[in-house]
């Protein structure tokens, strides 16, 4: 399929740029985080964080095999090299709770229900509705790691910085996503998916407030503020993603890194994890 035949081709170029050039920018921020600096907070607050990131940690591992393959029938090689990506990336958070759970003193989990139907509801539908679940997901999300990052722990507050530079950008590639895949559907149609994805939306901010509600608090946000803040972040997507808004431009990464302008900070730094077990 040529580029005429698939006008999104030019964008999605854009964006594997975008994932590739990245790569640097990930090495000099987490060079950064002060992995072998001693767990600041106290036990209960540690414990807390600790069952909180343990979802969040098996929830970015996955490989997104069911993802790629719906993709792939797009026949858009561009937008395959930069999905493709961003699931790496997701992948590298996975792997920074990880390391956050061991300086916490806590260990990941091998299974969490909440993680279990997510999972099970990405397979059942087609790659539209999965795009908009995970635009969901980090929008709703997106509160939280703000609340990470005024942790009274250094570490804690590395890891959020660092997931948060990917974050922002994660959100804009999914809502350049979901406007591509609704780029022939009439206003209703869209009107009826962005109505459905409100209601996920709602449900997800419920149960991530309640789920997470003491690491929440250990943090000074209150779920309440959470929920409604959390709901602010996808309702400013939402227009957006399913075209309602008058935007007629791509939205596209709002950072460009360049590969020779983003050198790592530091090299063969060794990782020394300080747990906070009492």
């Amino acid at each position: 399929m040529n580029q005429q035949e698939h006008p999104q081709t030019v964008e999605f170029e854009v964006w594997a740029s975008y994932f590739t050039a990245n790569l640097a920018r990930h090495e000099r921020l987490d060079a950064l985080i002060p992995w072998d600096t001693p767990c600041a907070l106290p036990h209960r607050d540690a414990a807390a964080l600790g069952r909180s990131l343990q979802r969040f940690e098996l929830g970015e591992g996955g490989e997104g095999t069911g993802l790629l393959a719906r993709a792939r029938a797009r026949h858009d090689p561009a937008y395959d090299a930069a999905l493709k990506l961003f699931i790496a990336e997701e992948q590298k958070h996975s792997a920074l709770f990880l390391a956050a759970l061991g300086h916490l003193g806590v260990d990941p989990l091998g299974s969490h229900w909440s993680d279990a139907a997510f999972v099970r509801l990405r397979r059942l539908v087609g790659l539209r509705t999965e795009i908009t679940l995970f635009l969901i997901a980090e929008t709703v999300a997106m509160e939280y790691f703000l609340a990470l990052r005024r942790s009274d722990d250094p570490v804690v507050q590395g890891v959020a910085r660092r997931i948060l530079t990917d974050e922002v950008e994660h959100v804009r590639f999914q809502i350049d996503q979901l406007r591509a895949g609704f780029a022939g559907v009439p206003r209703p149609g869209r009107v009826v998916a962005a109505s459905a994805a409100w209601v996920v939306a709602v449900g997800a901010a419920t149960v991530l407030a309640i789920d997470h509600g003491p690491a929440m608090r250990a943090l000074g946000l209150r779920p309440s503020t959470f929920w409604r803040r959390a709901l602010g972040h996808f309702g400013r997507s939402a227009p957006l993603a399913f075209r309602l808004s008058r935007r007629a431009a791509p939205v596209g990464p709002m950072a460009e890194p360049r590969e020779q302008a983003l050198q790592p900070a530091g090299s063969g730094q060794r990782t020394v994890i300080r747990d906070c077990r009492g």
